[in-house]
């Protein structure tokens, strides 16, 4: 029998316009005087307006930063910290954006409690003191980050993603808001979408999958897979709405078992040619997913019992105008080059590799960078 710990103890708001709920949902959670982390985007298209104005009907004074890059630094977290030190105290904090606004909230509140820096945090449960309540409101429909305990943070210098996790530092309060995503546009859609897709089938065939974790990736999967084609087309509410959804149950089920090889080999493509992390994911899933199937084959058809699961991944790249080869980048592979088995061993030392259904050596990985160049 299958034994697992499951935590839930998340307040998920789902709706079209809840974003208005924002300054009640604050004051329930004791804020007056907030932080928020987001990115020019949103500042560009309204969404942080509409985030401001519900604070100021609750009469919360609210602190802004606005500089939130890509794949969020150090150098974004100390930044943000530096606005919340100037308006002190602070007690309350919201990633209002993508994946990367919500993980630079994540680690001021680790730094803004705890103090130090954020490598004092890399790792799981390195933070001693209680931390700041938080609200994610996700505007993307993929990271999944609003689930998640963990923040991934990158060192400026060498590029690595530091994967800093806490219970304390999950967000309090989810608000799931289709309307936030009207402004997204497909190509964006399409590369976030994959990215929650592949949370779905990784955690699915992980080796610290339990009964519930599965539970939400499969029907994460069914959320996105149905809905993925709809909410490129067009961006009515609806369609997004389940993408959203689907979007935080595969984070959910990350948070419960973890990842595989497909994500490990990612983050070395983001790090070293800054390939859009959705991206790398894309090219990498299927690849892995025939990898894997002599061990989780039976798994995979669980999941997708209509047909071949990597063909499916496949369709629906062609569908999102995804790539399919890594020569489409900057990454130069010829007998005189080191590029791939450098990333190789990057990627073995990934946290996510040791969870992968089948174990995985250096030749291996080779080889997965070998079959998309």
């Amino acid at each position: 029998m299958e034994t697992f710990d499951c935590e839930l103890n998340q307040h998920v708001i789902y709706g079209d316009n809840t974003i208005e709920r924002l300054g009640a949902l604050t004051r329930a959670l004791g804020g007056s005087k907030v932080l928020i982390t987001t990115d020019p985007g949103i500042e560009k298209v309204g969404i942080l307006a509409r985030a401001v104005s519900a604070l100021k009907g609750e009469r919360i004074d609210a602190y802004v930063f606005a500089d939130v890059t890509s794949n969020p630094t150090t150098a974004d977290v100390e930044a943000a910290v530096a606005v919340a030190k100037a308006n002190a105290p602070i007690d309350l904090i919201i990633g209002l954006g993508g994946g990367s606004a919500m993980d630079c909230a994540k680690g001021v509140n680790f730094l803004l409690t705890n103090g130090g820096k954020m490598e004092d945090y890399w790792g799981t449960n390195k933070a001693r003191i209680p931390m700041l309540p938080s609200i994610g409101v996700p505007t993307t429909i993929g990271t999944g980050s609003e689930a998640q305990s963990y923040a991934l943070i990158s060192q400026p210098e060498t590029h690595i993603k530091m994967a800093c996790g806490d219970k304390k530092a999950q967000f309090r309060t989810v608000i799931l808001d289709a309307t936030l995503t009207k402004t997204l546009p497909a190509s964006i859609a399409a590369i976030t979408a994959i990215d929650a897709i592949a949370h779905a089938v990784e955690s699915y065939v992980s080796t610290r999958s339990n009964p519930m974790s599965r539970m939400f990736a499969q029907h994460a999967w069914t959320l996105l897979n149905a809905h993925f084609e709809a909410c490129l087309e067009n961006k009515t509410t609806q369609a997004r709405s389940k993408m959203l959804f689907g979007a935080y149950l595969a984070g959910l089920a990350i948070e419960n078992s973890m990842l595989g090889a497909a994500h490990a080999c990612a983050n070395p493509l983001t790090a070293k040619y800054g390939i859009t992390h959705g991206v790398a994911v894309a090219l990498m899933l299927p690849h892995v997913i025939r990898f894997n199937s002599p061990i989780a084959g039976d798994a995979y058809h669980e999941l997708y019992p209509d047909g071949d699961l990597a063909d499916r991944i496949i369709q629906l790249k062609k569908i999102g105008n995804l790539p399919n080869r890594l020569r489409e980048y900057p990454v130069q592979y010829t007998a005189k080059t080191t590029a791939l088995p450098i990333l190789a061993e990057a990627a073995a030392t990934q946290w996510t590799a040791q969870f992968n259904p089948r174990p995985l050596n250096m030749s291996d990985f080779v080889k997965l960078y070998e079959q998309i160049y």
